[in-house]
């Protein structure tokens, strides 16, 4: 039987940063950039702070491999115009808090920026996005390399290995059917659930390990009031949402718009816009 699990986000609040749970985040790391990923510490980040333990819309965890390397993963519900800069600056920040005063440039490790959004975050149909940024010559149109010197010292192949790399994962893009471990893993996300038959790495862990019933009293608690600051959240998005599509159409209506065109421009149905329109008769 598939059984509900807790959300991601909120389990990354409080469960994944636990070292008996690192297999589930590693899990889902590894499906996502095709090499297997060790966790060897979570880091502090925005997310972290204890006051924010409630805040519905944003969670982010920031992870360290073995090798250095760090990995901020975070998931964001609310629409955010200028979600993309946000991204450039979190990756950006990381660079200069964890380079020491007088190291070397080289020490600088590889940066990877995973984006787990639930809103329409640019215009694109697919749900897993991957940006790969090369050097490219403006006339010869060939990729800038490293040289030997620096594949050497670097473990680089190319410049853009130096660079850091950016994933977005749109859940809300996804049609719910799996054709692989990564889509099972897309699935979790938008359903908090795993079906019996997915395989990916780390949903074994979650399936065990974030379940509602095995949280403890406290935690059940705290779940609780999250789920419910989630709906009284999502109830005033969708009333200020109404408000602005309400006074849309009434100003269409007043423009000489027709019902049709004023349903499609504010998503209100036919027989909204005409109960609309006979209150301004």
């Amino acid at each position: 039987m598939n059984r509900k699990l807790i959300r991601f986000d909120w389990a990354m609040k409080k469960l994944l940063r636990h070292k008996a749970n690192f297999g589930i985040l590693e899990g889902f790391l590894a499906e996502l950039l095709r090499f297997d990923v060790k966790i060897e510490s979570i880091l502090e980040s925005e997310g972290n702070k204890q006051d924010e333990y409630d805040k519905y819309n944003r969670v982010d965890i920031l992870v360290k491999s073995p090798s250095n390397e760090l990995l901020l993963v975070e998931v964001q519900n609310d629409s955010e115009i200028d979600y993309f800069q946000r991204m450039l600056f979190g990756v950006s920040k990381l660079v200069t808090e964890y380079i020491k005063e007088g190291e070397p440039y080289g020490t600088i490790k590889k940066i990877y920026s995973i984006n787990i959004v639930y809103f329409g975050l640019g215009q694109g149909k697919d749900y897993v996005y991957e940006y790969k940024g090369e050097f490219i010559g403006l006339h010869e149109n060939d990729i800038l390399l490293p040289t030997t010197l620096q594949k050497q010292d670097f473990k680089v192949e190319k410049v853009s290995d130096i660079f850091p790399k950016y994933y977005i994962l749109k859940v809300n893009n996804f049609n719910n059917v799996a054709k692989d471990t990564l889509d099972e893993w897309v699935y979790f996300l938008k359903n908090s659930e795993v079906k019996d038959n997915f395989k990916a790495k780390g949903l074994d862990k979650a399936k065990e390990k974030l379940r509602y019933e095995n949280l403890t009293y406290e935690e059940k608690k705290m779940y609780d009031r999250f789920q419910e600051n989630r709906r009284i959240e999502n109830s005033v998005r969708y009333t200020a949402k109404q408000e602005k599509a309400v006074e849309m159409a009434k100003k269409a209506i007043e423009k000489g718009f027709d019902n049709e065109t004023i349903a499609d421009l504010t998503d209100l149905t036919i027989e909204q816009v005409e109960q609309l329109r006979s209150t301004q008769a």
